[in-house]
């Protein structure tokens, strides 16, 4: 499947976040309302949830909180509508449906359609000779294509950043660096509904804040002291002081940190280092249906480690050498588990790019088409 080369856009210097997203909707619109027109869970179940009675003050609490906490953030979220064409409540949803999608109920005279998850790997690893974060962006096939690096200044002039953007979202849901030296790529860990605090911020907002980062601890600051609704794995790295660090946070304000050291880590979609309950698919199925089910399989601990993917993914990881970034781009490429495979070419999940921070070479290197391929696309961003 074709997905066309990686488009760059300089937004330049933005007077504030409405004139940014209204550069991005124009540059981009046609990318945009391809997506929003090919997104069926847009268009099945976020839309007519957020007409219901549960979903009108869901939306209405989810945007209060995240306009407050970060408006020009949410200037930028009008700006892209206006200037793509596309209706606000559209990119409104698409940039809310971590927060929304655990409250849509399952109907019982139905099998219900679950949207998978964003399957992200990660390999971290700092040692005396190799600083690097590896990192395969995983997400629903039908996001080839509709995918861009967008590149701004701040409205003061005093930094810049860049990042890999789905369409319509707010850069970025995915990974991104600035020229502060904070780097940082993301992981799905998707909580069980009785770990999400309804109406919170969002993932999509915490991860923008994140490209203003002025250093590490100040990027640690932007993701733990947030009330989000949903938790979230944030790979964070600070060029400069050549740190990686793994933070995952949850709702009520609870993240734990982990630092990457010599031995190489290998991250998927599961919390490793902070206790959360999570909930697979197989799982999710029942929930509408036999709540006191689901509540029994939580209690006994039993739904907190079922995550066939990623345990899959990691079993695969634990059989191979990463301890350089060539055997690190190895393993992001294995696809030796042909039902859940590191590298994945769908027909659901599609590993959309794969990205290596290199830390001591201050670059960052976009692989498309897979990093074993020496076809693929190769893009190398110079960090500062």
């Amino acid at each position: 499947m074709d997905a066309g080369e990686l488009q760059v856009f300089d937004a330049g210097r933005c007077a504030d976040g409405y004139q940014l997203g209204l550069a991005v909707g124009q540059r981009f619109g046609e990318t945009i309302r391809s997506r929003m027109r090919g997104d069926l869970f847009l268009h099945e179940q976020l839309l007519p949830f957020a007409s219901t009675a549960a979903g009108k003050p869901l939306l209405a609490a989810l945007q209060a909180s995240n306009r407050e906490r970060y408006p020009r953030y949410w200037d930028e979220l009008v700006g892209t509508a206006d200037g793509s064409g596309v209706p606000l409540l559209h990119i409104i949803l698409v940039n809310f449906r971590k927060e929304i999608r655990p409250f849509i109920p399952k109907r019982e005279d139905q099998e219900p359609k679950e949207e998978p998850d964003d399957d992200c790997s990660d390999i971290l690893m700092v040692s005396q000779s190799t600083a690097i974060a590896a990192h395969n962006e995983d997400a629903n096939v039908a996001l080839l294509g509709h995918t861009y690096i967008v590149k701004a200044t701040s409205p003061d002039g005093t930094s810049t950043f860049t990042a890999y953007t789905y369409a319509g979202e707010l850069p970025t849901c995915a990974f991104g660096f600035n020229s502060n030296g904070v780097a940082f790529t993301l992981d799905s860990v998707p909580p069980a509904k009785c770990e999400v605090a309804a109406g919170g911020i969002a993932v999509n907002f915490v991860s923008r804040d994140l490209l203003e980062a002025r250093d590490l601890d100040d990027a640690m600051h932007r993701v733990c002291s947030p009330a989000v609704s949903v938790g979230h794995c944030y790979n964070l790295m600070d060029v400069r002081a050549r740190r990686i660090v793994t933070v995952e946070t949850a709702s009520q304000n609870r993240s734990a940190v982990h630092e990457a050291g010599p031995a190489p880590s290998f991250h998927a979609n599961m919390y490793r280092h902070l206790q959360v309950e999570q909930v697979d698919i197989w799982l999710n199925k029942f929930s509408e249906q036999n709540n006191c089910f689901i509540n029994f399989i939580v209690s006994c601990g039993f739904a907190k480690v079922y995550d066939e993917n990623s345990m899959s993914r990691e079993r695969r990881a634990a059989q191979c050498t990463m301890d350089s970034k060539e055997k690190a781009l190895s393993v992001l490429g294995d696809a030796a588990d042909v039902k859940y495979p590191i590298f994945m070419t769908g027909p659901t999940l599609y590993t959309l790019c794969t990205v290596v921070v290199d830390l001591d070479e201050e670059t960052m290197t976009i692989y498309r088409g897979g990093s074993k391929n020496t076809d693929a696309v190769r893009v190398v961003l110079p960090m500062l």
